[in-house]
């Protein structure tokens, strides 16, 4: 066979691949598109992170997570619903947060994931405000006079005495990141060709070769999944604005990352669902109410979600047979 002929099969081959990818990430599929979700509960024991008045990040996430968790084997029976932690500790029995968050990729590509969410709570860097508390007498000299007749002379004046109290904290609300966008490369790099794919021949060491096939393929996906990502975070957030929280909307942290978002191989967000460091929001967060709201919340959003991959459209009506209401 020529070279000629080679490339011209060859491209006959790739061209219906690649135009796949290219059209829109939220084509309608009628096949089941969410067949593994991954709920990830961030940090866990010894790393119990933002701490609160009375409670910790860790807990709270682990609540919230198996809250999640439960309501979305009840509406989506079919699908596998895999949890990074069910109980306090950090995942894997592991004891460092960095290698557990490595952890927690891992897991979920291994599982074939094909929506992650991780679930977090927010806190303030302490801020603090001086006061005047009142005043003292400070003596001080001063030079007078010149040539013969220069000398030293005290003088007294008031100095304000200062003190610093520490401002509460009064940010209320939620926000969900998806991964930056100077982290393409590295996500990208995680996406690689998902076993299964046409042209993902595997290496010795049983990762995917990088072919140009396979590099082309891994990056027409990875944009797919930033749009599927932007998708589900501005469900999840409009969501909790029904619930009537206050949304700073979806974000990205492009000065560091966000490990677990840029290291897996499916749609990620990461969730913010409250501030810790205010004493109403901790109590809303360990509340029945709460956790109800926020697992509600969330259940709606990959809801609308699936509808979407499924027909275009994130208007969520109530399936038949299934009870998604918001227990009161």
């Amino acid at each position: 066979m020529t070279k000629r002929l080679f490339i011209v099969i060859l491209s006959f081959c790739i061209l219906p691949v690649l135009f796949s990818f290219v059209t829109d990430p939220v084509k309608p599929n009628k096949k089941q598109t969410l067949k593994t979700i991954i709920i990830d509960a961030g940090h866990g024991l010894p790393n119990s992170n933002a701490e609160g008045k009375y409670s910790y990040e860790s807990q709270l996430t682990l609540a919230m997570a198996l809250k999640l968790s439960e309501r979305l084997k009840e509406v989506l029976p079919d699908c596998n619903i895999l949890l990074t932690r069910t109980d306090e500790n950090l995942p894997g029995g592991l004891k460092d947060k960095n290698i557990a968050n490595r952890w927690r990729a891992n897991f979920a590509n291994e599982n074939h994931g094909d929506l992650f969410i991780s679930i977090h709570v927010n806190d303030l860097e302490p801020r603090y405000q001086r006061k005047i508390e009142g005043y003292r007498e400070e003596t001080y000299t001063v030079t007078v006079g010149k040539g013969k007749k220069k000398r030293r002379v005290e003088k007294t004046r008031s100095v304000p005495i200062y003190k610093s109290y520490k401002l509460s904290c009064d940010r209320m609300g939620t926000e969900t990141y998806i991964w930056a966008v100077n982290k393409y490369d590295q996500k990208q790099n995680a996406v690689g060709s998902r076993e299964g794919d046409q042209f993902g021949e595997k290496d010795s060491s049983g990762m995917f070769a990088e072919s140009p096939d396979a590099k082309i393929l891994a990056s027409l996906r990875t944009k797919k999944y930033f749009d599927q990502s932007l998708a589900i975070a501005t469900f999840v957030e409009e969501e909790f604005k029904k619930e009537g929280r206050t949304s700073y909307g979806v974000k990205q942290r492009n000065n560091e990352g966000i490990w677990v978002l840029q290291a897996t191989n499916m749609p990620s967000i990461l969730v913010e669902t409250g501030f810790i460091c205010n004493f109403e929001e901790e109590d809303y967060m360990n509340s029945e109410k709460g956790q109800n709201e926020i697992s509600y919340a969330l259940m709606r959003a990959v809801l609308r979600y699936k509808q979407l991959l499924e027909t275009g459209s994130g208007v969520l009506a109530d399936p038949p047979n299934v009870n998604i209401s918001k227990p009161q």
